[in-house]
């Protein structure tokens, strides 16, 4: 029995670790800036990966993997970790946590989409019903009337928005490459580290054209923000990307999707505790009918 829902118990896990990864590395990107937080949060995950897979699989490196994982995961890892999370740090600079993360609860119906257009699989009118109801629910956050020429605005920053976006689009991408690098067997805590390998390469690659590397040592200097970052690593790329990649092994992505995207509920008593944010009814309302939504998408 517990062997049959262990995906869905990771998956639920994830959630949970992605709710504390997000207010960590908020507070943090405050402080030094989204890159440097994307780019030391690497080391801090690459260290907790080594050490727990040397204690269970013998080796600190995945030396195991085959051609095909190694591909696959590095290009998982660029899409994911260097694409979607640059761009979703930035969103929780510019909009919070917790608007960002309701945006990615529009990672499920993208994925749909995705797999309809490239893969050819069926949606359901049910499903397509709950993609319509998901966007109502972040609409209904995103959008508001202006109180002069009651016209419909944006309640929150365009770019970060968008940045949000671009994000949810770079986390679907990389978990379906994911799968297709673990192929079912694969441990999923190296291929987390295989992923870690292609952020290294590709954030390098990101702060030495954009002459960062003086911005990311001012960061190691503050103490405060590292201890953030420290937290936010480990229940992120460590715990949080491995328990969302052992949960597509152990069932469909679908489920993992629908199951993860509860992250925008469980952080709002985070969003109010901590960073005393005023949520709106709306706002409540809003992050459950994307959820609902969702969910009907994989029913």
């Amino acid at each position: 029995m517990i062997q049959s829902h262990l995906g869905e118990a990771a998956a639920l896990l994830t959630a949970f670790c992605w709710t504390i990864t997000a207010v960590s590395f908020e507070s943090a990107g405050k402080k030094v800036g989204s890159l440097a937080v994307n780019f030391i949060r690497l080391f801090f995950a690459f260290i907790f990966l080594g050490v727990y897979t040397y204690i269970t699989r013998g080796m600190a490196l995945p030396m195991d993997a085959n051609g095909s994982a190694w591909f696959w995961l590095l290009l998982s890892g660029l899409i994911g970790f260097v694409v979607g999370d640059l761009f979703l740090f930035q969103a929780y600079v510019e909009i919070g946590s917790r608007i960002s993360l309701l945006i990615m609860s529009a990672v499920p119906p993208i994925t749909a989409i995705t797999g309809y257009l490239l893969m050819g699989e069926r949606i359901t009118l049910l499903g397509a019903a709950g993609m319509l109801i998901t966007m109502g629910g972040i609409a209904l956050v995103i959008l508001g009337k202006n109180n002069d020429d009651k016209r419909i605005r944006l309640t929150h920053p365009a770019k970060g928005l968008v940045f949000a976006f671009i994000g949810a689009l770079g986390q679907t991408f990389g978990l379906v490459f994911s799968k297709l690098g673990m192929d079912g067997t694969y441990n999923p805590f190296a291929a987390t580290q295989i992923r870690l390998i292609a952020a290294f390469i590709g954030f390098a690659c990101v702060i030495t054209f954009s002459r960062g590397w003086n911005r990311q040592l001012e960061a190691l200097k503050n103490k405060k923000a590292l201890k953030q970052i420290a937290l936010g690593a480990f229940f992120g790329p460590f715990l949080g990307v491995s328990f969302s990649l052992m949960a597509v092994q152990y069932t469909a992505t679908g489920i993992v999707s629908t199951i993860t995207s509860v992250t925008p509920i469980f952080i709002i008593p985070a969003s109010i505790l901590i960073f005393k944010e005023k949520v709106l009814p709306k706002e409540i309302l809003g992050a459950f009918i994307s959820i609902a939504g969702v969910a009907l998408l994989f029913i």
